[in-house]
């Protein structure tokens, strides 16, 4: 699905702009950190990974290759949420990473102050847990995977993003996003 989501002018004046928030998901392994960062630098906005707002208990709990029930995920969400909120809030857009899984954690994260879109980077099973296995100083094993693929529910017509394939390098990825996007890339960015 294609979603414009090029900034629009507030009824308040021809200055504002409504907050672009970018979140960029799917399971581990899909290059989530890596996009997000080429993505944020080229839009010169603000990033944020979604580990950083994990509670010590979740990743104590994924380190053991023990998968997060939804109890444990809500307040991790909330807190990427206020994030993106905050951000809105200082008129500022922001670019962050974060699994969301679930239809019901994308609801949560379109509460967010400003716009929200979702880019969702997906790939087969084999390259991801190749991915997964390539990587070194995350806490997410690559036998948690399964249980994430099971868990994803892809994003629906009528939610506000799209899905790109992993199999294109990051940057190839970027420039996709910045295509169907429509956002403006920061001066001397690229």
């Amino acid at each position: 699905m294609d979603t414009d989501v090029s900034t629009t002018d507030q009824p308040d004046g021809p200055d504002q702009r409504t907050p672009q928030h970018l979140v960029v998901m799917g399971v581990a392994g899909s290059g989530k950190t890596t996009v997000a960062t080429l993505l944020a630098r080229h839009l010169g906005t603000e990033y944020a990974e979604a580990d950083q707002f994990h509670p010590q208990a979740n990743i104590d709990k994924m380190s053991a290759g023990t998968p997060l029930t939804d109890e444990d995920r809500w307040p991790w969400l909330e807190a990427i949420r206020d994030w993106l909120s905050a951000e809105a809030d200082a008129g500022r857009s922001g670019v962050v990473t974060c699994s969301a899984l679930k239809r019901s954690y994308r609801d949560l994260l379109r509460t967010a102050d400003g716009s929200v879109c979702f880019v969702h980077l997906d790939g087969s099973r084999e390259l991801l847990g190749e991915r997964m296995e390539h990587r070194s100083g995350h806490f997410m094993p690559t036998s948690l995977l399964p249980s994430q693929l099971a868990t994803l529910e892809p994003l629906a017509d009528d939610e506000p993003g799209f899905t790109l394939d992993v199999a294109s390098t990051p940057e190839q990825i970027v420039e996709q996003i910045l295509a169907r996007t429509h956002l403006s890339v920061a001066p001397g960015a690229r």
